[in-house]
């Protein structure tokens, strides 16, 4: 993925973050309000680690964030534990369940993209179903997901399954998202069970 050196990529390297896209989470807890301290993250996709810093940031000394990546994180807190992995590792859900439950999972996980609009659809609807069965899993009653996807004609049948999950399901368009950029994010509270 390019890198897009604009604003917020010049604020992100100032307030010491590896990326600008923590941003897109920064206004989403601004708006929605869904972190607190001491509560339990679950982060997918979390290379180079500005989510990961920014929730261990909010949820403080009482909370945790479990990071999970295929590279390497840029951050590092005493909060943040970070875990070198697929989520489809057949060893993930034992490494997840050590930290149940979770209050919130997050996901910036992105398929590498293609150039092919309809396939890098397909591939974030793949990955955001993905964490959707996730923290169907591993959160805990009443908790939250927040979720990338590339928007498309399969998000239906995504929004669907997280209505069978959560009691509230909105899509987020982060300001600092790329106006061009067909990104979005799904907003999902009050898990049902």
């Amino acid at each position: 993925m390019k890198e897009i050196k604009d604003h917020y990529f010049f604020k992100a390297k100032k307030e010491g973050y590896p990326a600008r896209s923590v941003y897109k989470l920064i206004e989403a807890q601004k708006r929605f309000r869904f972190i607190k301290a001491g509560d339990r993250i679950l982060d997918l996709g979390a290379s180079p680690g500005s989510w990961s810093k920014y929730a261990a940031k909010s949820v403080g000394k009482r909370g945790l964030v479990v990071a999970v990546d295929l590279h390497g994180l840029k951050v590092s807190a005493d909060n943040i534990f970070f875990f070198k992995k697929s989520i489809f590792d057949e060893d993930i859900e034992d490494i997840l369940g050590r930290y149940t439950p979770f209050d919130v999972v997050l996901s910036d996980m992105a398929p590498k993209t293609s150039g092919r609009r309809d396939i890098d659809h397909y591939r974030s609807i793949e990955l955001a179903t993905s964490a959707l069965e996730i923290a169907s899993r591993f959160l805990k009653k009443g908790g939250s997901l927040y979720c990338k996807f590339y928007d498309g004609e399969d998000f239906v049948e995504l929004r669907k399954k997280a209505q069978e999950v959560f009691g509230s399901v909105k899509v987020f368009k982060p300001k600092s998202s790329r106006s061009e950029s067909v990104e979005k994010f799904l907003f999902c509270t009050k898990k049902k069970q």
